[in-house]
């Protein structure tokens, strides 16, 4: 049986954050919980102070309910060091597409990505391996790969 789980990604403001990557993995914003008529009024519920409302779109989900909801916390801290683990946008269609055809798909995403915000950082082109990837940063430059 698998787990139901929530990545959380902290970031300085959730809602940019969160629209890109909403746009990046073709996910949509959360729904506003049943009996409720927006977040705030949700995280008022739940006894979040006011003066930490109104942030916006916070989270996303993918609208064929089979990836995991992506919460942005808001944290007071700036991004210091590498991400300890990141994201991969599978964008190639997997080794038994030919490499140039997965060289073209991810250089389309990657240019895609970048038109959204994020930052091309470098190419991983390994033609021994069958390889080709395009590390980017996300707007608040966390790291992560389009293969």
């Amino acid at each position: 049986m698998t787990v139901r789980f929530q990545l959380t990604i902290d970031c300085a403001v959730a809602e940019p954050l969160a629209r890109f990557w909403a746009e990046a993995l073709h996910y949509v914003p959360a729904p506003v919980p049943d009996g409720f008529a927006s977040w705030d009024d949700f995280y008022r519920s739940l006894g979040v102070p006011e003066d930490e409302l109104g942030g916006g779109t916070d989270s996303i989900v993918d609208p064929r309910g089979e990836g995991p909801r992506i919460w942005f916390q808001v944290v007071p801290e700036a991004k210091s060091v590498k991400n300890r683990f990141h994201l991969d946008v599978d964008a190639s269609g997997g080794r038994s597409v030919p490499l140039e055809v997965r060289r073209e798909r991810v250089e389309a995403e990657a240019t895609r990505l970048a038109a959204l915000g994020a930052t091309r950082t470098r190419t991983v082109s390994e033609e021994w391996l069958d390889h080709y990837a395009v590390a980017m940063t996300d707007p608040e430059g966390n790291e992560f790969d389009v293969f």
